[in-house]
C-alpha cells in the first residue's frame, strides 16, 4: 500500500477560501459577488458546470495534494474546509503545493439546491472525499497526458536513444493514461447523475480488479527505468539538450520528467488512503460502509502487487549483477543467488587495527567492502568499480556486533582522547564461524556516527523482532515534507504527505516504519517535520492499525 498526510494552516474564514479558488479558477467563473458575476446568473446546471470545470486547464497531479490524505497537526473536524499555499519544494518531485481546485460544498449546484442544509456534517465530509478522488483523478490525467505528448511522443527526444532505451523509460504510459481515462470518464458520470453521490466504491472495486493492471507493468518496470534515465543523463548529451528545452515548457509547469514518470506509482498508492478516508466518514451501520472497505481491500491488493513486482524485478536484476562481480579466488564459493535472498546494505569502511585507530589515518589505509545481505555477510575488498575480491563471509545467525561506549562516553563528556583510544566510529564484527568454520573478528571504522549507526542496526536487525511490543503512540512521527528517493538498499523512499513513526535518530538521519504500508528505511531528517498534535498521532496509529488490518497489509 501507499501514503500520509500533511499539516494545514488556520482557517482563514469563508470569504478568503472561495476568494481564493475563484482566483485560481480564472475571471471567467460567474462566483456570486465577483466582477464576472455580476448581473449574472449561477443556475447553470450541474452537467454544464463539471464540463466547464474539468474542460478548464486544471492543474498538474504533483502540484496538489488531496486533503483527504491529512492527518498530522490540523484539527480532526476541519477535514475538507482549509485551503492552504505550502512552502517550495526542493525534492525532485514538485515545487509546492496547493489543494485541489474547489471542494465540493463550493459546487454552485450543491449550493442552489441547498444540500447543505439538508445533510450532516459527517455526510458532507464524505461527499467532499468522494468528490476528492473524482477531481484529483482529473488532474493526474492531465499530467498523464503532459508525459505521453511532451515526453513520450516527442520526435526530438526520441532520436536521441534507441528503442529499448525508449521502452524502458517510457514502458506502457500510454495504457496507464487509457485506465485513467476509463476510470474518470466512470467516475465523472456518477457524478453527473446527482451532485449527491450515494457511492463509488463499486468503480473503484471494479477498476482496481479488472482494469488497473497495467500499474503491474509500469511499477515493476522501475528498475529499468531509473537505471536507463541515470545512464542517458549522464552520457547522453543530445537527450540531456532535448529534455531541458521540454520541461522548459510552460505545459511543463517547470517540472522535471522524472515527476512525470513517476506519477502512476504516487497515484497507486494515495488510492487507498483516499479510500480510507472514505470509511472513515461512512458510518459502519451503512451499506456504504461495507462497498466502501471492499473497495479499499481491491486497490490495496493492486498497490502490493504493484510493490511485489517492483521490488522482485529489482532484488532478481541485483543478485544477478553482484554474483558477476564477485571473485572469490581461494575462499569456498557461496551461492548468492536465491528468490528469498536479497540486498540491505553495502558499502566501504576502513579496516581499523591499534596504531590506525585515528579516523582520518584509518581511512587513508586500507578497507573492506561490506556486503550485507538478509541472511548473510560478505566481506570483499574492491579491485574495481565492478569487480570485488571475496576476503570472508558468514550467515547473520553467526554474527555478533560490538560498540566501546566507553569511548563514546569520554566524547560525550567531553574528555579528550588519546591517540590509543578507540575511534568514535568504529565497531566490531564477531563471525563465530566464517567461511572456513573458525572464528575471525573483524574491526571496522565508519565514515561518520550515521553511517555507524546504520551498519551497526542493519547487522543487528535479524536478531530482532518488528518491534510489535511498542507502543506506537509513543513513538515520534513526521510528515515527510520533501519528497525522497532512496539511493542505497537501506534507505527509504518517500512521498510528500507520507507519516512515518521514527524508530532511530542520528545524526541528520531517521530510520522510520511508514505508516501507510510498514516499510523501514533511512532519510534524511531535513525531509520531515514532527507532528506534534497528539490527536493527530493517536488518529494516524489508529489509521495504520485500520489499514494494515483491512488489507491484509
Amino acid at each position: 500500500m501507499d501514503l500520509k498526510q500533511g499539516e494545514v494552516a488556520p482557517l482563514e474564514g469563508v470569504f478568503r477560501r472561495f476568494s481564493l479558488v475563484a482566483n485560481s479558477l480564472g475571471p471567467a467563473w460567474d462566483w456570486p459577488g465577483s466582477s464576472a458575476g455580476k448581473g449574472g446568473s449561477i443556475s447553470e446546471t450541474l452537467t454544464n458546470f463539471l464540463t466547464r470545470l474539468l474542460s478548464s486547464e486544471p492543474r498538474l497531479y504533483q502540484e496538489i495534494r488531496e486533503r483527504g490524505l491529512h492527518s498530522s497537526n490540523q484539527d480532526p473536524d476541519d477535514d475538507f474546509v482549509h485551503v492552504e499555499q505550502l512552502g517550495p519544494d526542493e525534492g525532485i518531485v514538485v515545487k509546492n503545493y496547493r489543494p485541489t481546485q474547489l471542494t465540493w460544498s463550493q459546487l454552485p449546484e450543491v449550493q442552489e439546491r441547498g444540500i447543505l442544509d439538508r445533510i450532516s456534517p459527517e455526510e458532507r465530509k464524505r461527499q467532499e472525499a468522494i468528490f476528492e478522488i473524482i477531481l484529483s483523478e482529473h488532474s493526474y490525467q492531465h499530467s498523464l497526458n503532459v508525459l505521453v505528448r511532451l515526453f513520450k511522443t516527442s520526435k526530438e527526444l526520441r532520436k536521441t536513444m534507441n528503442i529499448t532505451e525508449h521502452h524502458h523509460l517510457f514502458s506502457n504510459i500510454s495504457d496507464i493514461l487509457e485506465v485513467s481515462k476509463s476510470f474518470f470518464a466512470d467516475l465523472e458520470k456518477r457524478h453527473g447523475e446527482d451532485p449527491l453521490i450515494r457511492d463509488i466504491s463499486d468503480i473503484v472495486e471494479n477498476h482496481s480488479s479488472t482494469h488497473f493492471k497495467p500499474y503491474i507493468i509500469y511499477c515493476s518496470n522501475e528498475v529499468y527505468q531509473q537505471r536507463t534515465l541515470q545512464k542517458l543523463l549522464a552520457s547522453n548529451t543530445a537527450f540531456k539538450e532535448a529534455l531541458k528545452h521540454i520541461e522548459m515548457t510552460a505545459d511543463c509547469g517547470g517540472l522535471s520528467m522524472i515527476s512525470f514518470l513517476i506519477l502512476p506509482m504516487q497515484r497507486v498508492t494515495r488510492l487507498p488512503l483516499l479510500m480510507d478516508t472514505i470509511c472513515q466518514k461512512t458510518s459502519t451501520d451503512l451499506e456504504e460502509y461495507h462497498s466502501a472497505v471492499k473497495a479499499l481491500k481491491s486497490i490495496s491488493k493492486l498497490v502490493k502487487q504493484c510493490n511485489d513486482g517492483a521490488r522482485r524485478m529489482e532484488r532478481t536484476e541485483q543478485m544477478y549483477t553482484i554474483q558477476k562481480q564477485m571473485e572469490f579466488g581461494k575462499i569456498k564459493p557461496f551461492p548468492l543467488v536465491s528468490a528469498s535472498r536479497w540486498l540491505q546494505k553495502r558499502g566501504e569502511l576502513a579496516v581499523c587495527t591499534e596504531e590506525l585507530s585515528i579516523f582520518w589515518k584509518a581511512f587513508s589505509n586500507k578497507s573492506y567492502y561490506l556486503f550485507l545481505f538478509n541472511d548473510v555477510l560478505i566481506v570483499t575488498r574492491k579491485k574495481s568499480e565492478e569487480s570485488y575480491l571475496v576476503m570472508d563471509y558468514a550467515t547473520l545467525e553467526q554474527i555478533e556486533v560490538q560498540l566501546l561506549e566507553s569511548s563514546e562516553g569520554q566524547l560525550a563528556s567531553g574528555s579528550p582522547r588519546s591517540s590509543s583510544s578507540p575511534n568514535p566510529n568504529m565497531f566490531k564484527v564477531l563471525m563465530k564461524r566464517n567461511s572456513e568454520g573458525k572464528e575471525e573478528q573483524i574491526a571496522l571504522v565508519a565514515e561518520s556516527p550515521s553511517d555507524r549507526a546504520r551498519w551497526v542496526i542493519a547487522l543487528q536487525h535479524h536478531k530482532h523482532t518488528d518491534n510489535d511490543d511498542l507502543n506506537k503512540e509513543d513513538l515520534p512521527q513526521v510528515e515527510i515534507i520533501k519528497g525522497y528517493r532512496a539511493k542505497q538498499p537501506d534507505e527509504l523512499s518517500l512521498q510528500q504527505a507520507d507519516v512515518v513513526l521514527v524508530l532511530h535518530k542520528v545524526e541528520g538521519w531517521f530510520q522510520g516504519e511508514r505508516l501507510r504500508d510498514g516499510e523501514r528505511g533511512w532519510f534524511p531528517s531535513s525531509c520531515a517535520t514532527e507532528i506534534t498534535n497528539r490527536i493527530a498521532v493517536e488518529r494516524n496509529v489508529r489509521r495504520m492499525e485500520r489499514l494494515r488490518k483491512e488489507t491484509d497489509v
